[in-house]
């Protein structure tokens, strides 16, 4: 069922939020992941230029950039001062970001790009997903043979931890679902809500469900549990008169439970979705809305604002990475004031 999100929009500007300024020196080229640490407000940008660069948000400047081979589609963090990355080198590789002279380590690989990398840290346990249809789980402290690898029915395009449970999206619009602690068989698997290509799918901080973002200016709402069936719905978004922008991706405030989206549109927005009401958009940022992350506290939002070719070789903005403060009125569901 699609049903209309209200409309009590409030349109944000700098200084009503305190202010937005942009991480210096700005990434080389297509931002594909911004992910801030559990706990400091370091963030990890991984890159089309083959580089993992880390960032100082707070001061905005770059720390320092890593070297790999090859594109980096997406990064995590460890823990504060330890990182992943993968990409189109088919390969898990972990950094130590207090060693920043020293190369990383080859985890583990698949045997095509890897698109997806989360850690489960009560599990110590890190899972890649990637194009050869599989999601691979890891020690990160034992290189080499996954402890775990399961068939998936297309290749992955995102992925999400909430808890115990690993929900991964694939192509064909599949969605499924893992019990991390018994990976043998999933908990489910399931056609998307959107009747268009999944583009991100994202869980619940308080683990009843997850968002799914799709290609076709839509977001559903999904719950695991199946008596929840009647509470699944999805919207509209990122649109603009007659033009139908994809949505690339959604990330979760770590307190409200409210989430932002990023568009193609260059627009964030950021949702109540369990009152259904967007609560404000952001000021149009130059192109593309390619990834967003919160921080630890929600004190932030970073916006990677990076074309994505979705128009295929033009001219386009330089790739900014923005560090937005947010205000709790700006994240807060109405319904609780």
């Amino acid at each position: 069922s699609v049903q209309k999100m209200a409309t009590t929009v409030s349109s944000l500007d700098g200084n009503q939020m305190g202010g937005e300024y942009t991480l210096n020196p700005a990434p080389g080229d297509g931002v594909s992941s911004v992910r801030f640490a559990p706990s400091t407000n370091l963030l990890l940008a991984s890159c089309w230029d083959s580089q993992l660069r880390m960032y100082d948000a707070e001061n905005g400047r770059l720390m320092h950039s890593f070297n790999t081979t090859a594109p980096v589609l997406d990064c995590c963090f460890l823990d504060n001062a330890h990182a992943a990355g993968v990409g189109l080198d088919n390969s898990i590789r972990i950094y130590d970001l207090n060693q920043t002279n020293s190369s990383s380590f080859v985890l583990g690989s698949h045997s095509k790009p890897i698109r997806c990398v989360e850690y489960a840290p009560a599990q110590s346990t890190l899972f890649s997903g990637g194009w050869d249809k599989k999601v691979n789980a890891f020690d990160p402290r034992s290189p080499g043979t996954p402890t775990a690898s399961f068939d998936l029915p297309d290749k992955v395009f995102s992925m999400s931890l909430s808890q115990n449970r690993l929900v991964v999206a694939t192509a064909s619009r599949r969605i499924l679902c893992f019990d991390i602690r018994n990976l043998s068989t999933p908990i489910f698997d399931r056609e998307s809500l959107l009747k268009y290509q999944t583009r991100a799918v994202r869980c619940f901080p308080d683990g009843e469900g997850f968002v799914v973002a799709s290609i076709e200016g839509r977001v559903a709402l999904e719950y695991f549990d199946p008596d929840c069936e009647a509470k699944r719905y999805a919207f509209k978004c990122h649109r603009l008169e007659n033009t139908v922008y994809p949505v690339n991706c959604v990330a979760f405030h770590p307190t409200f439970g409210t989430f932002a989206t990023g568009g193609c549109d260059g627009f964030v927005n950021i949702w109540d979705g369990k009152n259904k009401k967007r609560l404000c958009q952001l000021p149009s940022y130059p192109t593309s809305v390619a990834s967003v992350d919160f921080n630890h506290d929600g004190s932030m939002l970073a916006v990677a604002a990076s074309y994505s070719f979705e128009e295929g070789e033009k001219d386009h903005p330089q790739d900014n990475i923005y560090i937005r403060k947010i205000s709790d009125s700006d994240v807060k569901p109405k319904a609780w004031t």
